[in-house]
């Protein structure tokens, strides 16, 4: 799993954004518009994150469509320290 995460948030383009997107969701559920606005980030970037989290199953999803709501996957909260690794690692490098 650890190898998964640097992968997704730190090996390849997007890995901030994706950071930014979990840090949102990790304080509660939203859903991709929120995000968008929370974020200032295009929507559709957005909705490209959140498939890429989701098919790495970093990300869960409910409700269909527009309003379909993310949340945090069991597998991200059990590995939570190691994304927060990740991330000031990713700042350091800037």
């Amino acid at each position: 799993m650890k190898a998964l995460l640097w992968y997704v948030f730190a090996g390849s383009k997007g890995g901030i954004n994706r950071a930014r997107i979990i840090r949102s969701l990790e304080k509660r559920p939203l859903n991709a518009n929120q995000l968008a606005l929370k974020l200032k980030l295009d929507y559709k970037t957005v909705t490209h994150h959140l498939k890429v989290l989701q098919k790495n199953e970093l990300l869960n999803s409910r409700g269909n469509g527009y309003g379909n709501m993310y949340f945090i996957s069991r597998y991200l909260t059990e590995e939570y320290e190691e994304f927060e690794v990740i991330c000031r690692e990713i700042q350091e490098n800037k």
